[in-house]
């Protein structure tokens, strides 16, 4: 069972310039990530992908593999996660005659996880038919109470979202709606096959991996940022010691 960790990091940030190897309480943001695959008992091999030569020097320093150079095409803000992964598995498969079974991706602007989160929802995939496991949490804020406009303001509002049993769910107390919950770029478990042949980062059938909210971070700015550090200095995350 080949399962193969990839941190995707690109180097042109816009929102935090250069964020991915930003020191994160003395060590690179990247370098958590890179962590959190070698803590895990189940992941075979662990690459970063990135079009940085920095980037790329600041993770083999900490372990990761970089088996290519990601193309300056692949990195600009219009590339998604999809055209990445299908082209390093891809590259992987022509130049090293290497397909692994499942696939972990490993976001670094989301670098708070705990000891066992990683193998827990990879062996949740394993034991299931199912496409991926995603990491999720419970949203702050229901989209049945949010609001499409047409137009201009003048223009009446249509509601984002229906329900079926519950009339005018904008006018009710949130106790009577439905919980919902939003996507943290904590974890993907994906198994191979729904990228290179469903052509998605997710597949048809996703399971949840729940987690608390307050560890649902996603670094952006120099305010998530700080809140990482408090966060990570006030748990028992996967972190440096010194």
């Amino acid at each position: 069972m080949e399962i193969l960790a990839i941190i995707p990091a690109r180097g042109g940030s816009k929102g935090l310039p250069g964020k991915n190897i930003k020191p994160l309480l003395q060590h690179p943001l990247l370098a958590y990530s890179i962590a959190a695959a070698q803590a895990s008992k189940l992941i075979t091999r662990i690459t970063l992908n990135t079009d940085s030569e920095e980037i790329a020097a600041v993770g083999k320093q900490y372990g990761a593999n970089i088996p290519f150079m990601r193309p300056a095409h692949l990195a600009d803000d219009e590339a998604t996660d999809l055209v990445v992964f299908e082209h390093q598995l891809n590259w992987m498969k022509e130049n090293e005659n290497y397909i692994p079974d499942i696939v972990v991706q490993l976001r670094p602007t989301s670098p708070i996880r705990f000891s066992g989160w990683i193998d827990e929802a990879i062996t949740k995939l394993l034991n299931s038919d199912a496409d991926s496991v995603r990491s999720i949490t419970e949203s702050p804020i229901t989209p049945f109470k949010m609001w499409l406009l047409n137009g201009n303001n003048n223009d009446a509002m249509e509601p984002l979202l229906k329900l079926q049993h519950i009339e005018e769910p904008y006018n009710q107390p949130r106790q009577k709606l439905p919980t919902v919950f939003w996507q943290t770029g904590t974890l993907d478990i994906i198994k191979t096959a729904a990228i290179t042949e469903q052509h998605s980062m997710s597949g048809k059938k996703i399971l949840p991996y729940l987690i608390e909210k307050k560890y649902a971070i996603d670094i952006d700015d120099v305010a998530s940022f700080y809140k990482a550090e408090e966060l990570i200095q006030n748990s028992d995350c996967i972190k440096f010691d010194e």
